[in-house]
């Protein structure tokens, strides 16, 4: 946000405000006097304070410094909500089919409807659903019926991913679909330079092994005593697989695996990281959020 100048003669009385030293490193809106007594309006991050003045990094357009004795009123406001946060949960989701080599999606109205091969054994059920974030623009019964019909049609059991408490897990109930009962799961994401940086100063010093491959990469310590994976999607990082052996675990070795990752994903030119983590996992869920991971949506299974 650049300045705005009004005349305001209301609001030219200085020192009506709630700054101070505390707010050094807050986002910050600060209303001040320009010499010619008008008053104006700043909107950025204060990066210093002192007796005398203040400065504050305006979004976009540099830094500016005012005079305290010129602050009319100013307060900390929360922070701007970062690119990810606004995102929706459709464009989040739509990455993940990038974790399987040979997927084959069709659209169904403005839902995808999505079939992969086996991984790690078993099918995976964000491979092997419709994706439902939103109205499907068919009309409902229609995409009940087509979702019914292309999984049928696979010999598999209709599978819908909607968004936990949506509307779409509402409306589908009458149609026949159910929750899962297991399954609800976070989609956390990450800055993933914040992440590293954090991640990279609470691991222990372990010696990694990379299978590196066009994409994607599995990270592997000790031997295999805790692994991980991850996979690109344009500039994002996609965080699976990632796992301690019970008889290695409380050594750190899965910050290590994910600051690996991280890692890797960097030097990769990834911005963003993604994960999904089940609800009921409480220790998985604190280890991402301590290294900056935030929910974005959590995501609930319904079958017909």
């Amino acid at each position: 946000m650049s300045d705005t100048s009004e005349p305001r003669a209301d609001e030219t009385t200085t020192g009506r405000h709630a700054l101070g030293p505390h707010v050094v490193g807050q986002r910050v809106v600060v209303r001040h006097l320009l010499p010619d007594g008008r008053a104006t309006d700043v909107l950025g991050t204060c990066t210093s304070w002192d007796a005398g003045s203040m400065t504050v990094d305006r979004e976009g357009h540099g830094p500016v410094v005012i005079a305290l004795a010129d602050v009319v009123t100013g307060k900390p406001v929360p922070p701007r909500a970062s690119v990810r946060a606004r995102v929706s949960a459709q464009e989040v989701e739509e990455h993940v089919s990038a974790l399987w080599d040979s997927i084959t999606t069709e659209p169904l109205g403005r839902w995808l409807l999505r079939a992969s091969p086996p991984h790690g054994g078993r099918l995976r059920r964000r491979g092997n659903s419709a994706l439902a974030m939103a109205e499907p623009g068919i009309g409902w019964a229609d995409a009940a019926f087509g979702v019914r019909r292309f999984y049928e049609a696979l010999d598999q059991t209709p599978i819908v991913q909607v968004q936990r408490g949506s509307d779409v897990e509402r409306t589908l109930a009458p149609l026949g679909f159910r929750p899962m009962g297991d399954g609800d799961a976070h989609a956390q994401l990450a800055s993933v330079a914040r992440a590293l940086r954090s991640a990279r100063a609470a691991a222990p010093d372990v010696a990694a092994t990379y299978d590196e491959r066009p994409g994607s990469v599995v990270v592997s310590l000790e031997g295999g005593a805790a692994t991980g994976r991850g996979v690109l999607s344009g500039d994002w990082l996609l965080v699976e697989s990632l796992a301690v052996d019970p008889a290695h675990r409380r050594r750190g070795l899965a910050t290590a695996v994910l600051a690996e990752v991280l890692d890797w994903g960097a030097s990769s030119g990834a911005t963003t990281a993604l994960l999904h983590v089940e609800t009921d996992n409480e220790a998985a869920i604190a280890l991402y959020e301590r290294h900056g991971f935030v929910t974005h949506h959590t995501n609930r299974y319904l079958v017909a």
